[in-house]
């Protein structure tokens, strides 16, 4: 019987590396580099910190504001649709760009240039992501048992995207910025080729209400709040992030006033974070085969808890770095289980609408969290990061205590 097996799974293994997970992980360094290069380049080429900081906010304004409309548009034409237009117009962008960049290397063109750039790349980039990870919870809900393992792979090559992609972009940009640009187009354009791969997921009645992001997002809340397994771990999640962005937020001040080391020592505490996420992902890919979804996600809770609590109470930077990536691993272990819990639990015809509206939901303590880091004076905010790590483990005790006899976290 095993000789019947692995043969079958050979073939399933391969049929996700072409459709699903090859895709992904071109649009993933391309989502990568844009958003963290894209800035760089503007700095680059206009020499504001002024206009850098505003390229960021017209990356992330834009792309808030188009999830609930990109779900819809998800549900209603399909996610490998979506994905090949979305990622094949950022390569169009991305390469009239570097044309325009090569042609005015400087001025008001140029500095035009970047800022449309990151207005449009930040809208298309959301409509491939929310595609790409319609996509991947189809292939879980195919995979059955072993979603698991297939959330934790598409989860992997993002954490990988998110080390790699960043310090690829700023060593192309050593070379000018028409040469980054042009790579994260041929990354996109290979992204929107991979996606002609990807098999159709299912799409909304004919009958629907048309792609609106109100419509989308109040579909998507309706789908959380009908689902109670999905909608506690969301609220678990959604304080933990305000632990976790505050620390984000945070940790420039921490890192180089309190403890009085390098900017270059804060991009290695999130590097390591990176490495301890990746890790921690691969680990609960075979925990979750042994003991369950609940078990591990459970203990994941603890750990972040834990590791948020000691974190704001770090002596050195040292301590710090190894207790923030501590922290993320916890996190990761919980994105793991709730992709699964989500490829389970919502309606194939309405994932795009309630991935977005879920997405939104777990992305807004982050602005948040840039408030009270802007509010707290540095002394403070020692204890202001340990008041957040008590609400994260509190909330995560309740939705997790909450969750233990559900039975789709129990398999």
């Amino acid at each position: 019987m095993s000789a019947a097996v692995t043969p079958r799974h050979a073939r399933h293994t391969g049929g996700l590396m072409r459709s699903i997970y090859l895709p992904r992980t071109a649009d993933a360094l391309a989502f990568a580099m844009s958003t963290y290069g894209i800035p760089l380049l503007v700095l680059a080429t206009t020499r504001s910190a002024a206009l850098t900081g505003a390229a960021f906010a017209l990356e992330w304004i834009p792309r808030l504001a188009a999830f609930g409309w990109a779900g819809s548009v998800v549900d209603r034409r399909g996610a490998s649709v979506v994905f090949h237009l979305a990622s094949l117009g950022r390569a169009l962008a991305l390469a009239a760009g570097a044309v325009l960049l090569h042609l005015h290397p400087s001025g008001t063109v140029a500095g035009a240039t970047v800022m449309v750039l990151a207005a449009t790349t930040g809208v298309l980039t959301e409509f491939s992501y929310i595609a790409a990870e319609t996509a991947g919870a189809a292939a879980g809900r195919r995979a059955g048992r072993r979603a698991h393992r297939v959330q934790a792979v598409l989860l992997g090559i993002d954490q990988t995207a998110t080390m790699a992609g960043p310090a690829f972009a700023a060593v192309l940009l050593l070379a000018g910025p028409p040469p980054m640009l042009a790579m994260i187009s041929v990354l996109s354009l290979l992204a929107a080729m991979l996606a002609l791969r990807t098999p159709p997921s299912p799409v909304a009645p004919a009958r629907a209400p048309k792609g609106q992001s109100g419509a989308g997002l109040l579909t998507g809340w309706r789908t959380i709040r009908s689902l109670p397994a999905l909608g506690w771990l969301v609220t678990g999640l959604t304080l933990s992030n305000l632990a976790t962005g505050l620390l984000q937020a945070a940790g420039p001040v921490i890192v180089v006033k309190h403890f009085g080391q390098s900017t270059t020592a804060v991009g290695l505490v999130w590097s390591a974070a990176a490495a301890a996420t990746l890790l921690s992902v691969t680990f609960c890919r075979f925990a979750i085969d042994r003991l369950g979804l609940w078990p591990v996600g459970a203990a994941c809770a603890a750990l972040a808890s834990l590791g948020c609590l000691a974190a704001a109470q770090a002596p050195d930077y040292r301590s710090y770095l190894v207790l923030v990536a501590v922290l993320m691993a916890g996190e990761g272990g919980m994105t793991v289980v709730l992709r699964t819990l989500r490829s389970r639990l919502i309606p194939p015809e309405k994932f795009g609408s309630t991935l977005s509206a879920t997405i939104l939901i777990l992305l807004l303590p982050f602005p948040v969290a840039g408030v009270l880091t802007a509010l707290t004076p540095p002394d403070a905010l020692g204890h202001v990061i340990t008041a957040c790590a008590a609400l994260q483990a509190i909330g995560l005790f309740c939705s997790f205590a909450r969750l233990r006899t559900d039975p789709v976290l129990r398999t």
